[in-house]
């Protein structure tokens, strides 16, 4: 294939990526605000489930198609700044998706689908949620940034 046919696979694949992840935060925000833990849990696993569907074949596709792309268009893939740049900060937010993010799903779904919705679990979960918030914000901010700069391509470091 050819460099254009790879930086076309490569954006739609930021667009898959990018519109699921902001498109979760978003459905996370409105269900929290009823504080109707079915909901809650309901949305939270079709969150997770959107993941499997659509993150990580967003993930993949960036890679492989980010990847050939720059193999075929010549460029150095640790040497040109805005590549290496940009693959730091999307590692980034996979660092943060595994480590915080999806734990933190998981213990949201396993929190509102097994206990009352007094105000006690509220507390707890509104604890958890606001973990999950800001992480999932990194985690979104990040290849963010890294679509900028790849748009923008400004001038850094390389190694």
């Amino acid at each position: 294939m050819s460099y254009l046919t790879w930086k076309l696979l490569h954006i739609a694949s930021v667009i898959i990526f990018l519109g699921n992840i902001t498109t979760g935060l978003f459905w996370a925000a409105r269900s929290h605000k009823t504080r109707d833990f079915s909901l809650i849990a309901s949305t939270f696993d079709s969150i997770i489930r959107s993941d499997r569907w659509f993150t990580l074949p967003g993930v993949i596709g960036i890679l492989i198609s980010g990847f050939m792309a720059a193999i075929n268009g010549s460029l150095s893939i640790l040497g040109t700044g805005w590549i290496l740049w940009s693959i730091i900060l999307f590692s980034i937010s996979g660092i943060v998706f595994g480590i915080w993010v999806a734990p933190l799903q998981r213990e949201i779904v396993s929190l509102t689908r097994t206990t009352d919705s007094s105000e006690q679990t509220w507390k707890a979960y509104k604890k958890i949620y606001k973990k999950w918030e800001l992480w999932g914000l990194v985690a979104l901010i990040t290849p963010v940034a890294a679509l900028v700069i790849m748009v923008l391509k400004p001038s850094l470091p390389g190694l």
